[in-house]
């Protein structure tokens, strides 16, 4: 069948959003359908279409930015020709274009789902809050005229103001995680790269650095874990310079980045190939994220198939990972003591939260994901 994936960044942008709606082209690819991605052209530098992994990527021009946002004035001209030309369309939300698609897809009699990734909260301010309502506004448009609304865990599901208003709709499918196999020789020169000295424990974190991925609260957990293990390190792994609408929360944080520069390194984005070196290397990843705009942390998974525990923020979905397997502990939000003492706890004992890889594949893969998003659609085309 021929595929439309519709989400306002893709690749080279580096997201949760972008890395799922990334594999799930791949994987629907791999399992013979024709997939298009339509996306913004938020960097002048990138091709407005090319093919990457044999997915089709348009992408359309940006007039200028409001805040996270982009305004794209072709964007409706471009959706039109390619819904007709495609079986069934896929939108990942938030996304304020996404209401226009469905109204098209719905139009035309193609099946439309939308996948609900996370909510959009912007920083405080009045004109902030006036995006964040247009955009609730055109996301729940997007949900009326979609066919299926899909969410990553009932957890999630349940909790989400805007998946409960569609739960009739709502069906649960696992994100797609993968991970590449690295060799050891490769993990010993990752960790000879960033100066490891086997002294640790070494502590990771994998996002973008941004206010709701609750960096403060490690960097405050630090002084607690740093009594115990005086040599313990975190591993930054992710963007954290010029992260787009972050400029005041990483200007807010670089005092407390300067005074632990010896225990603190950032590492920038590192390629599939690289993270797959890098888990390894880790006593326990930490996602301490401190709202909704977090809805499960694929990043606990893939350092879970390399049997490195997770400690998680008590959200829903977030937590899931580690409820599911044991694989680590869940710790209040924004609680840094708590955030502390669950290091301390993980790495003091790491054998008794790690499970075998396989057990962790058997629940979340590339290729589940995109066999279940396969039979949806043909379900919903043969309606």
């Amino acid at each position: 069948m021929r595929v439309l994936i519709v989400l306002t960044y893709y690749r080279p942008h580096t997201s949760g959003l972008t890395i799922y709606a990334e594999r799930l082209a791949r994987g629907l690819a791999r399992r013979g359908h024709t997939v298009t991605v339509m996306t913004s052209r938020f960097d002048p530098a990138t091709p407005r279409e090319e093919v990457r992994d044999g997915v089709r990527v348009v992408r359309v021009p940006v007039a200028f930015r409001v805040s996270k946002g982009v305004i794209m004035p072709t964007f409706g001209f471009v959706a039109t020709r390619l819904v007709r030309e495609h079986d069934v369309v896929s939108l990942h939300l938030p996304q304020f274009d996404a209401a226009g698609v469905a109204a098209r897809a719905r139009l035309m009699g193609r099946p439309a789902t939308l996948t609900y990734h996370c909510d959009l909260k912007l920083p405080p301010g009045p004109f902030n809050w006036a995006v964040n309502q247009v955009v609730h506004g055109m996301n729940r448009l997007a949900g009326l005229w979609a066919d299926r609304v899909i969410a990553y865990t009932d957890d999630f599901a349940v909790h989400s103001p805007f998946l409960s208003r569609f739960a009739p709709k709502v069906e649960v499918i696992p994100p797609p995680v993968e991970l590449p196999t690295a060799e050891a020789e490769a993990v010993q020169a990752f960790a000879r790269r960033v100066g490891l000295d086997g002294r640790g424990p070494i502590i990771g974190m994998a996002a973008r650095l941004a206010a709701e991925k609750g960096v403060e609260v490690l960097l405050a957990a630090l002084p607690r874990v740093l009594e115990v293990y005086p040599h313990a390190r975190v591993l930054f792994a992710g963007q954290y310079q010029d992260v787009l609408g972050e400029e005041a929360y990483a200007r807010r944080l670089a005092p407390l980045f300067e005074r632990y520069r010896e225990r603190w390194t950032f590492l920038g984005v590192l390629s599939p190939q690289e993270m797959a070196a890098f888990y390894p290397n880790l006593d326990v990843v930490v996602v301490p994220s401190l709202n909704s705009t977090e809805s499960f942390g694929l990043v606990q998974v893939e350092a879970m198939l390399c049997g490195v525990p997770s400690i998680a923020s008590d959200l829903p979905g977030v937590r899931q990972p580690v409820l599911q397997t044991g694989m680590g502990e869940v710790v209040p939000v924004g609680h840094s003591a708590a955030l502390a003492e669950a290091i301390l706890r993980v790495v003091g004992d790491r054998a008794r939260y790690v499970r075998p890889p396989a057990e962790i594949k058997a629940r979340w893969s590339t290729e589940r994901t995109a066999a279940e998003y396969e039979a949806l659609f043909e379900r919903l085309l043969a309606r």
